[in-house]
């Protein structure tokens, strides 16, 4: 079975296509670099995201955050629901950790608040 995707790991956007088999990768064709056949295999395999959001302060104000690392595609809503319950207490610097272990990764903000 083939797999056809795009690569999102750089500007690029190489078109990918993976050849699969009884769920593994065999091979990948398109990519212009090591990058992008790891992609494909992950994404073929396994795949994972970097969650962005925004986390409520206590002043009221929006703090945008992120995933330390990258998560499992299918736990995005299930980290979201922790993300949107969450209230941040200021000030915050860039890479606080805001809420620690979600699924594996810490949520970090990405601004500074004071």
């Amino acid at each position: 079975m083939k797999k056809e995707l795009t690569c999102i790991v750089c500007p690029l956007g190489c078109s990918l296509t993976a050849e699969m088999e009884h769920g593994k990768v065999l091979s990948v064709v398109g990519n212009t670099c090591p990058k992008g056949a790891k992609y494909a295999q992950t994404e073929c395999v396994s795949p994972q995201r970097t969650v962005t959001s925004t986390v409520r302060c206590t002043n009221g104000a929006m703090l945008p955050v992120k995933t330390d690392r990258e998560i499992p595609k299918e736990k995005i809503m299930e980290c979201m629901k922790i993300i949107n319950n969450c209230i941040a207490h200021l000030p915050i610097s860039v890479g606080d950790v805001i809420i620690k272990d979600v699924l594996g990764s810490n949520i970090v903000a990405t601004a500074n608040m004071k």
